[in-house]
């Protein structure tokens, strides 16, 4: 009878990896794991109660790119000839992440204990996603792994260089904004208050400049700790709204009006709609589970939304793009290709098309985002700053005016 054992080894490298097999006794667990090339540290029975899934402490998330360029390599091996078993080893090896590193190690475990390579990944949920594992198990059931393969690493790199553009693009407003932000209050709580008391020495009234931005200095100093804590809390109070279904579509329906960045975050979001489902239907996944996949992977809850009303369309024999048309959300070009597409039977080619004509328009909004924003929030900090420190040399600049003029002064 065989048992389940949990075992920790060392690869050749040094890496603890750890896994389970299923054996008569220990001996033949590390028999088995020194065929395989590893160093037993531990082996032991599989307690109850314990899921196949892997669970680690702390953040679990495996890097996109990371991810895209291990379906690249696997890809690569599966096309070479290389058996599957042998190519998952090799990418355990070159995973850079502990936690991908070990969902490869526990996807090799249950392929050897018999298992398709689409269900073992599927007990890796946080590794790889509803739609990896549903082209996974398109290419098994078509016997076009490599190929599926290929086109979910194209997929995976096109969505991580939109997202990098995307990022980029709302990273250096934030970034600027919220330097200027701590220079105004670090000078407002910590540089103001010593000109002050040197005013006071001084004595005598005071420019309105330097008295207005006294004040704001005085205000901002009693509420410093309040603001922090109302910031920390409201960040809180965003996220777990946020966290909710009704507040998530509120949320993503804010941003898709957002005056500027609210257009850059719509065609990325129409672009990994159109970049996914092209992908999932060109690799054999049903209609149906391709628009509930995409629905997921969108990025979205405003328009996926609108998709899921479109399967329950399809389900009932209706057309895809009738309900993207009155929902107002999905472009009319976009609307019209997919039209087509349907009519001719070559949707999965005009959403590519969707997809590069939306990532290049993504791509062109960034750079002309860039070269608007960058001179507008460099004034504003010039201004901003400058103003305060015209504000604080008023009484400096009159001193110095009454001091080389004596006479006036005591007229």
């Amino acid at each position: 009878m065989t048992t389940t054992y949990m075992y920790k080894v060392r690869d050749k490298s040094g890496r603890v990896v750890q896994g389970s097999l299923e054996a008569e006794d220990k001996d033949v667990v590390a028999q088995r794991l020194r065929q395989m090339g590893y160093v037993p540290v531990t082996i032991q029975k599989k307690s109850a109660g314990f899921s196949t899934e892997l669970r680690m402490p702390g953040s679990a998330r495996v890097k996109p790119a990371e991810l895209a360029m291990i379906t690249r390599q696997f890809a690569t091996m599966v096309n070479a000839g290389l058996p599957i078993l042998r190519g998952l080893g090799v990418l355990a090896d070159q995973a850079e992440s502990t936690y991908l590193r070990n969902a490869l190690q526990a996807v090799r475990t249950d392929v050897e204990r018999g298992a398709s390579l689409s269900v073992a990944m599927g007990r890796q949920p946080k590794a790889f996603s509803k739609m990896y594992v549903s082209m996974v198990r398109a290419g098994e059931a078509s016997g076009a792994l490599d190929d599926v393969m290929v086109q979910l690493a194209i997929m995976m790199e096109k969505q991580v260089a939109l997202r990098q553009k995307v990022r980029s693009a709302m990273t250096y407003p934030i970034a600027v904004f919220g330097l200027v932000l701590t220079i105004a209050i670090a000078m407002l709580v910590f540089v103001v208050p010593m000109f002050e008391k040197l005013y006071d020495n001084l004595g005598g009234t005071l420019p309105a400049p330097t008295r207005a931005l006294l004040a704001i200095s005085a205000f901002t100093q009693q509420v410093f700790p309040l603001m922090i804590g109302a910031t920390i809390g409201l960040v809180i109070a965003v996220k777990r709204w946020t966290n909710t279904p009704s507040g998530r579509l509120r949320f993503d329906g804010l941003k898709l009006k957002m005056p500027i960045l609210g257009k850059l975050v719509h065609k990325a979001a129409i672009a990994r709609f159109a970049r996914t489902l092209a992908t999932l239907l060109r690799s054999g996944v049903p209609i149906l589970e391709a628009m509930e996949i995409t629905a997921e992977v969108v990025g979205n809850a405003v328009i996926a939304k609108v998709v899921r009303e479109a399967r329950d369309n399809v389900r009932t024999g209706e057309p895809i793009f009738r309900p993207l048309a009155q929902s107002g959300v999905f472009p009319a070009m976009v609307v019209q290709m997919m039209a087509v597409g349907e009519e001719t039977g070559a949707l999965d080619e005009l959403l590519d098309k969707v997809a590069d004509f939306q990532e290049g328009e993504v791509e062109s909004l960034v750079s002309s985002l860039t070269s608007l924003l960058e001179p507008i929030l460099i004034v504003s900090m010039g201004i901003t700053v400058g103003s305060m420190v015209v504000a604080l040399y008023l009484p400096m600049f009159r001193i110095i005016t009454l001091v080389s003029n004596p006479q006036g002064a005591g007229q």
